[in-house]
């Protein structure tokens, strides 16, 4: 098994430029040319129990119920690392992101931070969401706090 090469690298950023422009426009129906049909998603808030939703439809009802407060949202990827799949048509990244998001009704602002472990694969239509690992890693706002990042300690260069 080779490395994720450069070229597959931008693939991957780029397809999570577009699901971070879809969930910001909050254009669910868009995220089908994202993910498998059958994709899953597995969603740990650490303050809640952890969940899964499958498919793109599944995960657009609930994202837009979960930003529906929110009358600005969005979505930022602050940084992707990149690893190889299980094979040439498969890539594991690791990215973490936060949400800039302010309360319509409050008008209070908050950012959530999290971490993202996706296995993404390589189709006839390009690269598309195959599995998402969520795991909240801090907010700010009235419901603020730091929770333990999953990673921290470890000197695996693999998720």
């Amino acid at each position: 098994m080779s490395g994720v090469s450069d070229l597959d690298h931008v693939a991957v950023e780029r397809l999570l430029g577009r699901y971070a422009d879809t969930v910001t426009r909050r254009a669910w129906d868009e995220l089908g040319d994202l993910f498998l049909s059958d994709a899953t998603v597995h969603i740990d808030t650490v303050t809640r129990p952890a969940f899964t939703v499958t498919g793109p439809t599944a995960l657009g009802e609930f994202i837009g119920s979960a930003v529906a407060r929110f009358d600005f949202f969005e979505f930022v990827v602050l940084n992707v690392v990149t690893l190889p799949g299980a094979d040439d048509d498969h890539v594991t990244a690791r990215v973490h992101m936060c949400e800039q998001r302010r309360d319509a009704a409050t008008g209070e602002w908050s950012t959530a931070y999290g971490r993202y472990l996706d296995q993404v694969v390589r189709t006839g239509d390009g690269w598309r969401f195959e599995h998402r690992d969520y795991r909240s890693l801090g907010r700010t706002g009235a419901d603020g706090a730091v929770f333990p990042h999953p990673d921290r300690g470890s000197t695996v260069d693999t998720p």
